[in-house]
């Protein structure tokens, strides 16, 4: 049987004629920041005192032993970041240039000294500049020249931290007559049956050419067990196995997630099992509806038979320095998308295609995942050598990743398409390859030889082909970016398109947060540590003016700016949603940009770079929830929307209040509405519902089952709100540590009530966001990690609390 040698303990870094310890998945920055040569780059502005880390050459070392009977022994690493030579005694084993892809090489007999030279990766990508010539990006560094996670070379969210290193598992296997060189389950479903279609293919030692092998697979389940087996001769077999009456795998609140063990073993008549392979799938389908119809072209996700709107968020790396990703830090990740009742995870292209550990718990969440080609916002070379890396990478990724139920679509790049034809590159590439051969050539053949039981589709955005503008928000995907970059978000509502696959609002991170990673700072929207955590382009202004339009901008009350920005990023998101959402079935899905940080940054994200949930993260709860009370502007005034992505009906007795801005009741009624499963109802309200256009003192509020969604006729700053006055009361939790419920009574209209829990300390978190209440009202917000606060802490409480109206 195959033995395998982790190779993790016993590496050193070379840094100026020393050696210092090196961890083994790591990189360099982990080990210079271990052996305290550089400062953390997420503090201050450390990032620019460390970038000649990335401009230079490293090497790693260690000697390499080994004492095996078997006929051959291979090296085996998982990922190489990026341009490498693999030295062993002396003797040069190869070099690698890409990230995303493992290599392996033959050190059968070998021993001593083995060396990892790594090139500093803006030596790569001008060698390969000079072989191709120049491409057009949006950033100013050489990402599109390197298959190397782009935004290690910085982003508009993103630090310029250019990694070398190990940064994936690094081993030995032993084997002898044969291995598993490749697994590929195609995993189908047809009526009560499910179909593995298992093709293998075999590496052989001289030894093995040509002798009879048999190769056996297991699919187990609850209370199923499928055994087949073929033998061959040569070097490739396919297996298939029937499984009666599987348990089928569906996306997050539509059904189970059942995982069934996969396991393959090679044996040999004489020497019995070779070696295995392990993995767990899912029975499911999975196509993307794109049929013309009277509105454009859709794109539409339809799993086991049933047509999804997606409740999607966009991911980046976790960690600018992505061998820092753990398991459990995976986990935590998704589970707060899944708590946010988040069913789809679009994995973005200028990132990494993630560790098992990150499919793993899609797979057992029932995230449904929209995996990207890594290509982003650049125009690409053809030529060779990143032409031969990139179907490699492809192939290798296509194999990994295929077992995950999960996955549900391939796509070919993000922004490239739409790059080309808006973004001045048609005329600079005068004829020059810039990657359209790899999204609608290499990577589609790729997949439907590999793959193809998962839909691919060229691009986000993409219309469907070149007769339509390929961000045109009639036909396929469309990314929304001109209502950030220069609109109010009321805008979001001026269209309804089929899919819509990125959009967002940015907004500063929490307070503890910005402590962290400023230390010492006297906190500013334009403090230089802020400024340098802020990448985009005028993103403090855009901030800035996103605020002004509904309220009086904040001038030297830092504290004041900082909770309208984040009430403004969680109103920006939640109007284009509760729009996309009510124009179901037209519009099939929203991926809000983005669910995560890599880094403390004022960004997108609805969790920011320490872990911590911004009021958008609980507005995301609140809106991807099944059930959705909205309040749509009309042209003659509010319209209700009843959303029920639920599959049971939803008979929705709503209770509409006209009030005063002094809580005065001036009309109410109950409207009955009936949405069926998977439905949006609509319903005009009675004239006497409706505030007076204009109007600054009148009002709406709907509530039904719970929810609750409001109307105000005019901006913030023109509505004449009353001082807010609410009473604080502090109430320990039975049987819940230290964890407190702060109750709070409203004496007037509140809105966008927001307790801010880091500002009580840098554990502490809130269940709760924005909330609006009404007079008389209470509420409780469960806080928790706050573990000094006693129940006479109610001032430090009320100095953590924040609403529309401070008085």
């Amino acid at each position: 049987m195959k033995d395998v040698t982790q190779l993790t303990e016993g590496w050193s870094l070379r840094h100026e004629g020393a050696l210092l310890p090196a961890r083994v998945p790591g990189c360099v920055h982990t080990d210079l920041l271990a052996a305290q040569v550089i400062p953390d780059p997420f503090i201050g502005r450390n990032e620019t005192e460390i970038a000649w880390v990335g401009r230079q050459g490293w090497s790693y070392v260690t000697e390499l032993t080994h004492d095996s009977t078997h006929e051959r022994t291979e090296l085996v690493f998982d990922g190489l970041d990026t341009a490498a030579e693999i030295v062993l005694a002396g003797d040069v084993l190869g070099t690698t240039r890409n990230m995303h892809r493992a290599h392996r090489f033959d050190v059968t007999g070998l021993t001593g000294r083995l060396e990892v030279r790594f090139g500093s990766a803006y030596e790569e990508a001008d060698r390969v500049r000079a072989l191709t010539g120049e491409r057009p990006n949006v950033y100013p560094e050489p990402f599109q020249y390197i298959r190397k996670m782009a935004c290690s070379f910085g982003w508009d969210w993103g630090p310029t931290v250019v990694t070398a290193g190990m940064w994936r598992p690094v081993r030995l296997e032993h084997w002898s007559t044969a291995r598993l060189a490749e697994v590929r389950p195609l995993v189908t479903v047809d009526g009560a049956t499910g179909h593995v279609e298992l093709r293998l293919r075999a590496e052989r030692t001289e030894r093995g050419t040509g002798r009879p092998l048999t190769v056996r697979a297991t699919v187990r389940g609850e209370e199923v067990e499928t055994e087949g087996q073929v033998s061959f001769t040569g070097d490739e077999a396919v297996l298939r196995l029937e499984v009666a009456a599987p348990r089928i795998w569906w996306p997050r609140g539509y059904g189970d997630q059942p995982l069934y063990e996969l396991e393959v073993t090679l044996l040999d008549e004489e020497e019995g099992p070779l070696d295995a392979w392990r993995r767990r799938i899912g029975f499911r389908s999975v196509e993307l509806d794109r049929s013309p119809d009277a509105h454009g072209t859709g794109c539409t996700f339809v799993v086991n038979g049933v047509r999804i709107f997606a409740r999607g968020v966009n991911w980046i790396p976790d960690d600018v320095l992505p061998s820092r990703m753990t398991p459990e830090r995976y986990r935590t990740r998704l589970r707060q998308a899944a708590e946010a009742n988040v069913d789809l995870v679009r994995v973005w292209g200028g990132g990494i295609y993630e560790d098992d550990a990150f499919y793993d718990v899609c797979d057992e969440l029932g995230l449904m995942v929209w995996q990207d080609f890594l290509f982003a916002c650049a125009a690409y070379p053809e030529e060779q050598p990143l032409r031969g890396e990139v179907e490699a990478e492809a192939r290798d990724n296509v194999v990994r990743l295929m077992t995950h139920p999960s996955l549900v679509l391939w796509n070919g790049n993000n922004e490239n398409l739409w790059g080309f034809r808006d973004w001045d590159w048609e005329g600079p590439l005068a004829g020059d390859s810039w990657g359209e051969g790899y999204y609608l050539g290499v990577l589609p053949r790729i997949v439907a030889e590999l793959d193809p039981t998962r839909p691919y589709t060229a691009g986000s955005p993409w219309s469907g082909s070149w007769e339509h503008h390929p961000n045109d928000p009639r036909h396929g995907t469309h990314h929304s970016w001109e209502v950030w970059n220069r609109q109010d978000y009321a805008e979001y509502r001026a269209n309804v398109p089929r899919f819509v696959a990125e959009f967002g609002w940015q907004a500063p991170p929490a307070l503890a947060t910005l402590h962290r990673a400023l230390p010492g700072e006297h906190l500013a929207p334009d403090s230089p540590g802020m400024l340098h955590h802020q990448k985009a382009e005028d993103g403090n202004g855009k901030l800035d003016r996103g605020i002004a339009r509904h309220f009086p901008l904040p001038e030297d009350d830092f504290d004041r700016w900082h909770y309208l920005a984040q009430v403004v990023q969680a109103r920006a998101v939640a109007a284009g949603i509760e729009h996309w959402r009510a124009n179901w079935p037209v519009c099939a899905g929203t991926v809000v940009w983005q669910l995560n940080d890599c880094w403390p940054v004022s960004s997108w994200a609805a969790i920011d770079g320490d872990g911590r949930l911004k009021p958008l993260y609980h507005e995301l709860r609140r809106v991807y929830a099944d059930r959705l009370l909205t309040l749509l502007p009309g042209e003659d005034g509010p319209v209700l929307a009843v959303d029920n992505q639920s599959g049971a009906s939803w008979h929705a007795q709503v209770t509409l209040r006209r009030f005063d801005a002094d809580g005065t009741v001036l009309a109410r009624c109950v409207v009955e509405v009936e949405a069926a499963p998977r439905s949006v109802a609509r319903s005009v309200l009675p004239a006497e519902l409706l505030p007076a256009p204009g109007s600054s003192k009148e009002f709406l509020v709907a509530d039904a089952d719970g929810l609750r969604a409001v109307h105000f006729p005019v901006p913030d700053r023109e509505f004449a709100y009353p001082p807010a006055r609410y009473d604080i009361r502090l109430e320990a939790v039975p049987r819940e540590g230290t964890a407190v419920d702060v109750v709070v009574t409203a004496r007037t209209l509140v809105r966008d009530l927001l307790l801010q829990p880091d500002r009580l300390g840098p554990a502490a978190s809130a269940d709760r966001g924005l909330l609006t209440l009404l007079p008389g009202e209470e509420t409780r917000i469960r806080l928790s990690g706050c573990g000094d606060l006693d129940l006479d802490g109610v001032e430090r409480v009320r100095a953590a609390l924040f609403s529309v109206d401070p008085a």
